[in-house]
């Protein structure tokens, strides 16, 4: 077996603890960047959005179950391209695996850019006076641009550092950005609308230098927007039309799967549960605190139409009031004169930007990685750093492809800011191949599930990870069906999005040639990648 892969071992170390573990995960399903960033966007929706919120969760554990026991049974960095690779086959696991963590993240850093913009940059810039430059990083494609840049150099040199010096970045922003959080709900529940109002009106015109009147301006706007998503109710109906909107939120608690082979006690199918869908659970409730505290000080309807004004404009160029994304911690400091309280709770804030950043490359990396392992990429890629443990070829091919989609991104090209939600499409994809993996894989490899520690599960006579399975693939069934037909026109990334079809086929195209172009040319070479990928690495 030594002569299939590039060396006998993957040459990564165990340097994560299951705690490194939920906080990776807690992060994934970032409540403050990704929460907030998708609750702003909602705004045309009849489905009650905490009712969405608390519906996806539920079938998100199922998720959690599927990918907890995948992980038990085999703990190898790459997850879901090892795992599709040995159950399915090595062009499903390439393919699917590839395009879903590697090439579509590419168009996550300029999301990634975009957040950290309207996050730490433009709150932090107005809070210390300086309006021109919070401005221009707010309302130009060069200060997107710009701001996707300062994003890569940030993940870049995170990731460089390594998983354990990263699981540290990631305990300080936990811990931090918590303290944060509940600064802000607590300002936040001992404020009234009629003082937010008047804090709003002082507080944009000094940071930002609005107009008298801006409040109700702000209101106008996003009436006319078509702002109407309640707080919450509805019938099942039209929250189920929220959720595939929702989902590009809290998808993610598996989103550390690949990092696996990096984590002790990995093997634990319990302590995976837990810490993935405790990652899930809090957030979740987080998020129903948070949108209550919102709608308490804020007013439920102020902040959709807030978020309607400001996307309006984005998407539509609209003419906006207040010039800046009406991020709620920002917000919440208006309810303070306290300048130290403000620049207190938005650097706190910004806390969950950074704990959450390295999470667009470091999953990523260890894909790449993983494929080049099996030679399907050139043997460097599968290069680790001796001293931090980090495949930097690996990264060099998540950062250098990046930078030309954030311009795109940033200017608008061929469509590209209608292509957010491919984002999450693609990867849904990915984790719906995986999905069939863990329903299958009693059947198709039984000797290596009765060795495993989740065999000992069942619902009914049936192995639990193939009913959750089902479960969690039908949801996404449901999901994909949604966003590709798009039946209601909510969500603008499916048939009737001629860029999208391009761009996401694109993808599937070019992992393809990349797959079967090194598959011809290993057999060349007298190695048959057939037996390379029927083998389960060594870490």
């Amino acid at each position: 077996m030594s002569n299939l892969f590039v060396r006998k071992a993957t040459g990564l170390v165990r340097s994560w603890s299951v705690m490194d573990a939920f906080v990776y995960a807690l992060f994934s399903i970032n409540l403050i960047t990704l929460g907030l960033y998708s609750f702003s966007q909602m705004y045309y929706f009849e489905g009650g959005m905490v009712n969405a919120l608390i519906v996806s969760a539920i079938f998100i554990f199922f998720e959690v179950i599927v990918y907890a026991a995948l992980i038990a049974v085999m703990p190898r960095s790459g997850g879901d391209y090892v795992w599709q690779s040995r159950i399915l086959g090595g062009a499903v696991g390439f393919i699917l695996a590839v395009t879903g963590w590697w090439f579509i993240l590419w168009l996550w850093v300029p999301l990634y850019g975009d957040m950290f913009r309207h996050i730490v940059l433009v709150p932090l810039l107005g809070v210390f006076g300086a309006r021109d430059l919070a401005l221009w990083f707010a309302g130009t494609q060069m200060g997107s641009f710009t701001a996707s840049i300062i994003t890569l150099a940030i993940v870049s040199i995170f990731i460089m550092l390594g998983m354990k010096t990263y699981a540290r970045i990631q305990k300080f922003s936990f811990y931090g950005g918590m303290l944060g959080l509940l600064i802000v709900i607590g300002l936040l529940l001992t404020g009234t609308p009629e003082t937010f109002k008047a804090g709003f009106e002082a507080n944009a015109s000094s940071m930002f230098g609005t107009a008298p009147g801006i409040y109700d301006a702000t209101v106008t706007l996003g009436t006319d927007a078509g702002a109407i998503t309640p707080f919450s109710g509805g019938s099942m109906g039209v929250v189920f039309l929220v959720i595939p909107y929702m989902v590009f939120f809290n998808l993610w608690p598996n989103w550390g799967a690949t990092l696996y082979g990096e984590v002790r006690g990995a093997t634990d199918f319990k302590r995976n549960i837990t810490g993935m869908g405790g990652a899930l659970g809090i957030t979740t409730v987080l998020g129903i605190i948070l949108l209550f505290a919102i709608s308490k000080a804020i007013g439920w309807e102020f902040y959709v139409q807030a978020g309607a004004a400001w996307w309006n404009h984005v998407w539509y160029g609209a003419e906006v009031a207040f010039p800046v994304w009406p991020y709620p911690a920002l917000l919440a400091t208006f309810l303070t004169t306290n300048k130290f309280v403000q620049i207190l709770v938005i650097a706190l804030m910004s806390l969950w930007w950074f704990g959450w950043s390295g999470t667009v490359f470091l999953s990523s990396t260890r894909v790449i990685f993983a494929a080049a392992f099996d030679r399907l990429l050139p043997e460097s890629v599968a290069k680790v750093d001796e001293r931090t443990g980090t495949p930097v070829n690996a990264l060099l091919l998540m950062v250098i492809p990046s930078v030309v989609v954030a311009y795109m991104f940033a200017f608008n090209i061929a469509s590209f800011q209608t292509l957010t939600l491919c984002s999450t499409l693609v990867i849904a994809v990915t984790f719906l191949g995986t999905t069939i993996s863990a329903i299958v894989l009693p059947y198709t490899k039984p000797d290596l599930y009765k060795a495993s520690p989740i065999a000992k599960y069942n619902v009914l006579g049936l192995p639990l990870i193939s009913v959750a399975g089902v479960i969690f693939g039908g949801f996404l069934v449901y999901l994909l069906y949604q966003w590709i037909i798009d039946p209601n026109g909510l969500y603008g990334i499916g048939i009737k999005n001629t860029s999208s079809v391009y761009y996401m086929l694109g993808n599937y195209v070019l992992a393809a040639i990349i797959y079967f172009g090194f598959k011809s040319y290993r057999k060349s070479k007298g190695i048959d990648l057939n037996k390379v990928q029927a083998e389960i690495p060594v870490e």
